[in-house]
């Protein structure tokens, strides 16, 4: 198969921002599109100030930084995609949107075209499931992990639909942008979030019961565990909102306890405290160099 060299990705929030960032630092072309040209820019301002300090910690020269940029180009219109060899979708985590989203997508693309979503939980077959039979053999997940300059994992997620010549593909595809990729199967949280959720959820109702402070929760599983971060804070850095959306696909997939929100999850998502990126979660992050263990009981 043809190596895929031209990249489309859809959204440019958080992960989709990170994704194009990858991308044009491995010497790939990339369209980015998002709704509207304030979402655009802000999403490259991302992308040029992650470039920046990479220049500063003296990670990349000045040469490879313009190159990158070169490499990158936006849109407000999914027609700029037309072209791509490789769509990658990481838009709102709403099953809905996406399959709106690869309906329009199936409408504009060449045939050999691959579509994969960036997806940490929703289903792959239901998003194919949308697109042309043909289309469905061309359609995986791509799950990276935020943030995605940093983090070296990118679960490739194949459906029964998925064609094994297109898995691999797109594995080549991951390796040839710095990454390493683990296959796995489209069953709701594939691996990681399979494993991790429960875990981040344990450590909210270990704090609701009592087994230990915020502090002492995050220190016992750095210092006891090995773990370069304890759950709770690293629940603020993943986002309490996505934690949220996450276990309550989970739960509904498995109908098991250990997938089922906290109440003190739910009720912070409400108050709008949703970890780092809105200053607030299970630390308080006014000073991000010190962040410090909020009072929530």
């Amino acid at each position: 198969m043809t190596e895929l060299r031209n990249i489309g990705v859809v959204g440019c929030g958080t992960m989709g921002a990170g994704i194009a960032q990858t991308v044009i630092q491995a010497g790939l072309d990339v369209v980015v599109v998002e709704t509207d040209d304030d979402r655009l820019q802000r999403g490259f301002t991302t992308i040029v100030s992650s470039l920046s300090k990479l220049v500063e910690k003296g990670l990349l020269e000045d040469e490879a930084k313009s190159a990158a940029q070169q490499r990158l180009r936006g849109s407000t219109e999914l027609s700029a995609l037309a072209g791509c060899d490789l769509i990658i979708e990481a838009i709102v985590e709403d099953l809905a949107a996406k399959q709106t989203l690869f309906r329009q997508l199936d409408a504009l693309c060449r045939p050999e075209t691959v579509f994969a979503s960036n997806t940490s939980s929703l289903s792959i077959t239901q998003m194919a499931g949308v697109v042309s039979p043909a289309r469905q053999t061309r359609f995986l997940g791509l799950h990276f992990f935020n943030p995605v300059p940093r983090m070296a994992l990118v679960e490739v997620v194949r459906s029964f639909l998925t064609d094994a010549a297109v898995a691999e593909q797109v594995t080549a595809f991951v390796q040839a942008i710095g990454k390493t990729p683990v296959q796995a199967t489209d069953k709701t949280g594939f691996i990681v979030n399979r494993l991790l959720v429960p875990y981040s959820l344990d450590a909210i109702r270990a704090l609701e019961e009592g087994v230990g402070s915020i502090a002492d929760i995050d220190q016992a599983m750095k210092l006891g565990a090995g773990h370069p971060m304890g759950p709770l804070m690293l629940n603020d850095l993943v986002g309490l909102d996505v934690l949220l959306n996450v276990a309550n696909v989970m739960y509904d997939a498995f109908r098991e306890r250990r997938f089922a929100p906290p109440p003190l999850l739910t009720r912070m998502v409400a108050a709008g405290w949703l970890g780092r990126k809105t200053g607030r979660g299970f630390y308080d992050y006014s000073d991000p160099k010190q962040p410090k263990p909020m009072t929530l009981q």
